[in-house]
């Protein structure tokens, strides 16, 4: 982009008129500038924080943006094992940086059902890298106050039998057979 920073850029993006005649309906382009914004995050050979910056910029600004970052996020972690490597660590940190910041919901965790059969090698790999780049950043331990909203979260991703136990450690009392 030809910007000097972040903020230019969503001001010069943001300037843009975002509707237009498609079939002759008003067309939002709202989705497309979300779409296009993780594109190019995901087209970079490393990832850079400017796009991520970007992002978090349009969600604090619109919660449209929000929403869409939101689908975004679930089309993305359902076609994840087709992307690159690459790609797939851009994109990854991308919304890594957008949790962190709390520019996007924790809902979106929802969408990720951790099982052997729902995942795969890529998933695996997408949400490795999701839970990482807030861990170097200290973001978990900075999400303290939002812990029960987020347990909520978990409690779906993980099951409920699953995290309470986790959560209490009481072994489970064992039937003796005779």
């Amino acid at each position: 982009m030809s910007s000097e920073d972040f903020e230019e850029a969503g001001h010069k993006l943001l300037k843009i008129k975002l509707e237009t005649i498609h079939n002759l309906l008003i067309f939002p382009m709202q989705m497309e500038l979300c779409i296009m914004l993780l594109e190019c995050c995901s087209q970079e050979i490393t990832y850079l924080r400017y796009y991520g910056l970007l992002g978090q910029r349009f969600c604090m600004i619109n919660k449209v943006y929000q929403e869409n970052f939101d689908k975004c996020f679930v089309q993305q972690y359902s076609m994840i094992h087709r992307l690159e490597t690459n790609k797939l660590r851009n994109v990854a940190k991308f919304f890594a940086h957008l949790l962190g910041t709390f520019a996007l919901p924790w809902h979106v965790l929802a969408y990720i059902c951790l099982t052997v059969e729902d995942t795969t090698f890529s998933s695996r790999i997408f949400i490795k890298i999701l839970f990482q780049v807030n861990e170097k950043h200290n973001i978990f331990s900075s999400c303290l106050d939002s812990l029960s909203y987020v347990f909520v979260h978990f409690k779906k991703i993980l099951g409920w039998r699953l995290l309470t136990n986790i959560l209490i450690q009481t072994p489970r009392k064992q039937k003796h057979r005779i």
